[in-house]
C-alpha cells in the first residue's frame, strides 16, 4: 500500500509539473522512473483471440455499430462466432478517434462511432472472434484533404471514379503508413485480426487520366505486395493476425489492380475472395448466367484460388453474396448453396456481405459445416 501510494504521488506530481510546463509554453519531461511504472496507455496491447476453426460471420459497418443495441443484434445470430466491424471504411472515415493518428484528426476523418475498446469487450464478452476492416486506397477524406497523396488526374486536378470517389496514391509511403497506423491503433484495443480492403489501384473510372505522383517503374503486383509486407511487418509482432480481401477473379487471371493472390498470400495469414456471384459477368465459367448459378460460381472461383495458394499457409474465407442484385432475389437457398461450395473446397469458413447489414436468418447455422 506505501508503494502504491508513492507511485500515486509520483504519478500526480508529474502531472501537476507537466500542466505548469504546458502552460509556460515548454515541454516537461516524464522521469525515467516514472516511466518504468507508469506505461504509456499507446503501448498496451489486449491480446488477441484465435480464430475459429471455421468462421461464420457478418460484416457490421461502424454506423449500424453505432446504434444502441444493434451490436448486440449481430451477436445474438444463430451460429454466428465472428463479427468484422469497419474501422475504416470506403467513405474515408475512421470508426473511433486514434489518439495516436494526429492525421486522421486533422483532416476530419476520425469520427466517434463507437468506442473501440468498449467494443472489443463486447464482442469477446459473448466468445466472438473481432475482425477489423481497413480500406486503404479508396480514400475521398485523405484525397481531398491532403491532394499531396492522392492519385492526381492529367489536368492536375484530384482524380475521381466513376462514383466521383477521390483515390489515395499506392505509390505513396506516407499513405501506407497513415494506414497501417490506423490499423495498429485497432489492433491495441482489442481487434483480433486486420483486414485490409480496397488493397489495389483503381478499377473504374477514366483511367486513361490517372497520373500517380512519384510513379516508379515497379509493376503494381509488387506496389501491393510490398504494402502488404510493411503492413505485415509493424502489426504481426502485435500478436494480430493479417489479411486482406480480393477480387473473386483474383486468382482466375491478373486483373491489373495489382491483387496477385500467390504473391500477397506469403505475407497474410488470410485471403478473403470476394466471390459474390453478382459480381461476374455472363459466360465467365462458361456459366450463362453467374448470378443464377451462386454454387457454381462459387465452386469454380473458390478452385482457382486454391490452385494459385496451393503450398501455401495461408487460410482462404470468402465473402458470400447475402444480397439481391440485379434481378436475382436471394435468400435461403441461395446463400447455403454458396456455403456448400466453400466447404467442398475447403475454405476455412466465410462471411456473409450485405451492405445495408441485413442478414438471412439460418444463414449462419452451421448445421451445414462442422460447429467451431
Amino acid at each position: 500500500m506505501a508503494a502504491i501510494g508513492v507511485l500515486v504521488l509520483i504519478a500526480g506530481g508529474v502531472a501537476y509539473a507537466a500542466q505548469v510546463a504546458r502552460d509556460r509554453g515548454v515541454t516537461a519531461k516524464t522521469p525515467e522512473r516514472v516511466k518504468q511504472v507508469v506505461p504509456e496507455a499507446s503501448k498496451q496491447v489486449i491480446k488477441p483471440l484465435s480464430p475459429p476453426k471455421t468462421i461464420r460471420g457478418v460484416h457490421v459497418t461502424m454506423a449500424l455499430a453505432s446504434i444502441p443495441g444493434k451490436l448486440d443484434e449481430y451477436l445474438s445470430l444463430s451460429g454466428i462466432n465472428t463479427i468484422q466491424l469497419d474501422v475504416k471504411d470506403e467513405n474515408g472515415e475512421v470508426g473511433f478517434v486514434p489518439s495516436a493518428v494526429p492525421l486522421a484528426r486533422s483532416i476530419g476523418a476520425a469520427k466517434p462511432y463507437y468506442k473501440p475498446r468498449a467494443t472489443a469487450r463486447q464482442i469477446h464478452a459473448k466468445g466472438m472472434y473481432l475482425i477489423g476492416r481497413v480500406v486503404v486506397m479508396e480514400d475521398p477524406v485523405l484525397s481531398l484533404k491532403r491532394p499531396d497523396l492522392a492519385i492526381r488526374s492529367a489536368d492536375g486536378g484530384r482524380w475521381v471514379n466513376h462514383a466521383g470517389l477521390g483515390w489515395s496514391n499506392p505509390y505513396d509511403r506516407r499513405v501506407w503508413e497513415y494506414n497501417v497506423d490506423i490499423a495498429e491503433a485497432a489492433a491495441r484495443v482489442g481487434f483480433d485480426e486486420i483486414q485490409f480492403d480496397y488493397v489495389r489501384f483503381p478499377s473504374d473510372g477514366d483511367m486513361d487520366a490517372i497520373v500517380y505522383p512519384g510513379k516508379t517503374s515497379t509493376p503494381p503486383g509488387w506496389v501491393i505486395a510490398q504494402f502488404v509486407q510493411y503492413a505485415s511487418k509493424r502489426l504481426k509482432p502485435l500478436g494480430v493476425r493479417v489479411s486482406a480481401d480480393v477480387f473473386g477473379l483474383a486468382a482466375t487471371r491478373d486483373l491489373g489492380i495489382g491483387q496477385i493472390p500467390k504473391r500477397i498470400g506469403r505475407y497474410l495469414d488470410a485471403i478473403y475472395p470476394m466471390v459474390y456471384p453478382s459480381h461476374f459477368g455472363p459466360g465467365e465459367y462458361n456459366l450463362d448466367d453467374p448470378n443464377g448459378a451462386p454454387g457454381g460460381t462459387v465452386a469454380y472461383a473458390l478452385r482457382d484460388f486454391n490452385r494459385q495458394l496451393a503450398g501455401t499457409t495461408v487460410k482462404i474465407v470468402p465473402w458470400l453474396q447475402d444480397f439481391s442484385w440485379d434481378g436475382r432475389t436471394y435468400g435461403l437457398t441461395e446463400i447455403q448453396a454458396q456455403i456448400d461450395s466453400a466447404r467442398r473446397a475447403k475454405a476455412g469458413g466465410y462471411l456473409l456481405w450485405n451492405a445495408a447489414g441485413i442478414y438471412t436468418p439460418g444463414a449462419l447455422e452451421p448445421a451445414r459445416w462442422a460447429a467451431n
